[in-house]
């Protein structure tokens, strides 16, 4: 086997634990998408072409309520605008790769992808060689496991008609939180993910799912300033940010 196919198997094997957390989610999509007046087609399309999870579902939501193409349209973007941060924080690791690589990265770049991804970048003790073989792994991992979730939920939307209510999505939010908390290493990123999470809560209520946005900025916004204003920082130049 060579050295980018096992690359790709590793990052396919480290982000299993998010497959996990997303297969009840896919189901969950796919249950929905149907009971709320989508076809069969037209939701494993929605999964194939868009492949945003949380898009999909305020997606889905809004066409059950009869809202406006443009509505739509607009809310999703909104929703998808955190995936700025994360092409910004990966560019410094693929802007060597050709525009083929970029653009396909760039479209199965997810949240779980991105949590794996990341961290591998930032792990010095690994050549950097075939670390983009390693995202791919994980991109194409996640994607299967979205699309085949996704056809298994329309397959038992019309069996388990109640299977929207079990409350099964709360297995992506333990997975994000089994992989957040070990990065939470410095006091910037733990101020930022703090300031993130106040944010979110106190702007939950905003429409079209504009507290997600105002969250992810303002936890940027706290990470930077605590960075800036870290005593490492200001006492020696080019030191790293203080440990906890």
């Amino acid at each position: 086997m060579s050295t980018a196919s096992r690359a790709a198997l590793m990052g396919a094997r480290d982000t299993l634990p998010m497959l996990l957390g997303a297969l009840p989610f896919g189901i969950i999509f796919g249950t929905l998408a149907v009971s709320s007046g989508l076809s069969a087609g037209a939701t494993l399309a929605m999964s194939a072409l868009v492949f945003a999870g949380s898009a999909q579902f305020i997606a889905v939501g809004l066409i059950a309520s009869g809202t406006g193409l443009l509505v739509i349209l607009l809310t999703t973007l909104i929703v998808n605008l955190r995936h700025m941060l994360y092409s910004a924080s990966l560019l410094p690791h693929v802007r060597h790769l050709p525009q083929r690589w970029r653009i396909l990265l760039a479209f199965w770049l997810t949240d779980e992808s991105y949590a794996v991804v990341q961290r591998h970048y930032l792990d010095a003790s690994v050549a950097a060689t075939h670390k983009h073989w390693y995202f791919l792994g994980s991109c194409v991992a996640m994607y299967s496991n979205w699309f085949a979730c996704t056809l298994l939920g329309v397959l038992l939307g019309q069996a388990l008609p109640g299977m929207r209510d079990w409350g099964l999505d709360f297995a992506m939010v333990a997975t994000f939180i089994g992989i957040v908390v070990p990065l939470l290493k410095t006091r910037p990123m733990l101020l930022s993910a703090l300031v993130a999470g106040a944010v979110a809560v106190a702007a939950r209520g905003l429409p079209y799912q504009l507290g997600l946005m105002l969250a992810a900025l303002a936890g940027v916004l706290a990470g930077v300033l605590a960075e800036y204003l870290s005593p490492a920082k200001s006492s020696q130049p080019g030191a790293t940010d203080e440990r906890l």
